[in-house]
């Protein structure tokens, strides 16, 4: 195991030594996150329309590094940090926290442009951590709520996500190997395709309407099938800072690990910051 990685990281000494130019923190992301995909870098809320239950993002992902290593190709190198937190909304402008899970990883991606086309894959090496929050436990009658009790969660893995761009729409696959999970007994593959399209500006290059959709086949103590379809608009730079409203339609397992045998089906408004 020493010397593959002393390998592999001769080898990638090698790509940067090789490289033209490096730009240190650059502005925006080398690749752009999988818009419907449910674990993304997102800032924001997501207001299910059938309940009062919300979802709250608090997270970011950032490159580190752009080298470049031709006119049209770039290697970045990044970092990932990000909470997804569910919540329900009370009288009196209150939202208990019902459960949280943390996420964070480093990244790595390629990208390589052929004039209004594009292709590459991004690499993420993350960790996951879920908890229940005192918003799923009753003090009146001090019990966890549904019978939801704590336990621990936690995976790591890594995960592969080449896509093709023709113009402005973008083909994605994916595939997930979890190497730790706890609990043990949960599945240690899982794979997702799916799509995005931003349709042309429709005032001053600051508009942008967009379709998604992602789908998931999990391995948890059975195969799942997870669906995540959005439709909005973003305002701002298209590949860079703005926000979008959007609709959400999600049909599942919980994203949540402490409720991941929870299965979901709703539809939501969303909020999110692009930074």
């Amino acid at each position: 195991m020493y010397r593959k990685f002393c390998l592999v990281f001769v080898l990638f000494v090698g790509v940067l030594r090789a490289q033209n130019e490096t730009i240190y923190f650059p502005d925006n992301l080398n690749i752009q996150p999988f818009t419907a995909n449910v674990l993304e870098p997102r800032l924001g809320f997501l207001f299910q329309t059938s309940n009062n239950s919300l979802r709250m993002d608090i997270g970011n992902s950032i490159d580190a590094a752009w080298f470049n290593l031709s006119e049209n190709e770039i290697l970045s190198v990044g970092f990932d940090l990000f909470t997804y937190t569910k919540l329900r909304s009370e009288d009196n402008f209150k939202f208990p926290v019902e459960a949280v899970d943390y996420l964070f990883g480093v990244n790595l991606g390629y990208k390589k442009s052929i004039g209004k086309n594009e292709y590459g894959i991004r690499v993420r090496i993350s960790h996951i951590s879920a908890h229940l929050a005192d918003g799923s436990f009753d003090l009146q009658s001090n019990e966890w709520i549904n019978g939801n009790k704590p336990f621990v969660y936690s995976r790591e893995f890594i995960e592969l996500s080449p896509y093709y761009k023709i113009k402005n729409l973008r083909i994605y696959a994916g595939f997930t190997y979890v190497w730790t999970v706890i609990p043990a007994e949960l599945g240690k593959d899982n794979y997702n395709i799916g799509f995005d399209y931003f349709f042309d500006d429709i005032s001053d290059n600051i508009i942008y309407p967009f379709i998604a959709y992602d789908f998931k086949l999990t391995s948890l103590l059975e195969k799942s099938g997870n669906h995540s379809f959005e439709a909005g608009i973003k305002f701002g730079n298209l590949n860079g800072k703005g926000f979008s409203l959007y609709y959400n339609y999600y049909s599942g397992k919980s994203v949540h690990g402490l409720l991941f045998n929870d299965d979901r089906q709703y539809s939501a408004i969303g909020i999110n910051l692009d930074l």
